[in-house]
């Protein structure tokens, strides 16, 4: 497995320092506008730019990872819709020539990933997000509904899927997290194993795949190594997100790698036996000591979990590529 680390822009700073430390090769990045100061990654120049930063420091871009310009339209539906696949056709045809073969990727129409707390007491005081749905006010009528979101993936997958494997890119959906039918208006697809299997049929192309993300499996109420066995069986894991949670889909908290639900050891036998060659990363961990409150990407919590997944590899003697 090759174990990564989540990078915001394209601008070295003591996070990339200690990923070298730790001894990280692999970079996963998000080069939004607003983070790089460039254009979005459908432009190859810009791309290549941040591809050569990240070689000068040591690492390898290997993966680009969230929302990458403004997906509304794709998402939405709306007007300009068609000129923002036109784009992410592109940027799959620049990540392909530049080596950048997977793309985590979610479908989350309005707001992505949520919290509605972000400083909950965990162990020893660190801070850790949650999610309480009661406290999310009710929408008598939804601003775009499931079904409608639906369509717009079906649309998106038939017209993204034929770039991505032309260009040898991997496209790894993010379910929807939290997994709760709507949000402020919002629906939500992906947030049971059933619904990320509806998306899965939709096309048997070898770029069409998932990033298995434990604790939003876990927070859905899935059995997390029973779906790694399916999902991975399939070949259909492309990339996995590592962390734990505590509760259930509308009343959760995040929790250091050690200190939630998931049966860690059992999951990582389950990647080994699938010999799953695939990146890892630490995601959403505690803000630890006097770190600044980042929202689960803390450089201390990194410290831990990088530390917690190297651990168990080891244990397991699963080889870090």
């Amino acid at each position: 497995m090759k174990l990564s680390y989540l990078f915001f822009g394209n601008q070295p700073d003591i996070k990339w320092t200690l990923a070298r430390q730790m001894g990280i090769k692999y970079a996963i990045a998000k080069l939004a506008p607003e983070l790089t100061g460039d254009l979005p990654p459908w432009d190859l120049k810009s791309l290549e730019r941040s591809k050569k930063v990240f070689a000068s420091q040591g690492l390898d871009l290997i993966g680009l990872e969230g929302d990458q310009f403004d997906m509304s339209a794709i998402k939405l539906g709306t007007s300009e819709r068609q000129l923002m696949i036109e784009r992410y056709q592109q940027m799959l045809i620049n990540m392909g020539k530049l080596d950048i073969r997977l793309l985590c990727y979610n479908f989350m129409a309005g707001i992505g990933w949520y919290r509605n707390a972000i400083a909950i007491r965990e162990r020893g005081g660190a801070l850790v997000s949650g999610f309480k749905a009661w406290e999310e006010p009710a929408h008598d009528l939804p601003v775009i509904t499931s079904d409608r979101i639906w369509e717009n993936y079906k649309g998106f997958i038939d017209q993204v899927i034929p770039y991505a494997e032309k260009a040898g890119v991997k496209m790894a959906l993010h379910p929807d997290d939290p997994p709760v039918p709507m949000l402020k208006g919002f629906g939500r697809l992906f947030i049971n194993a059933q619904a990320v299997r509806k998306a899965l049929q939709l096309s048997d192309s070898p770029s069409h795949g998932i990033t298995f993300c434990q604790g939003t499996y876990q927070t859905m109420g899935e059995d997390v190594t029973k779906l790694i066995k399916e999902f991975g069986a399939a070949g259909r894991i492309f990339f996995v997100h590592v962390r734990d949670i505590v509760g259930t889909a509308t009343d959760f908290r995040e929790t250091f790698h050690d200190n939630g639900s998931i049966d860690w050891i059992e999951a990582f036998r389950c990647y080994k036996e699938l010999d799953a060659s695939v990146p890892l990363r630490s995601d959403h961990i505690p803000t630890m000591g006097n770190d600044s409150n980042e929202h689960g990407y803390s450089v201390k919590g990194n410290l831990f979990g990088v530390g917690y997944i190297k651990g168990i590899m080891k244990a397991l003697d699963i080889e870090n590529d």
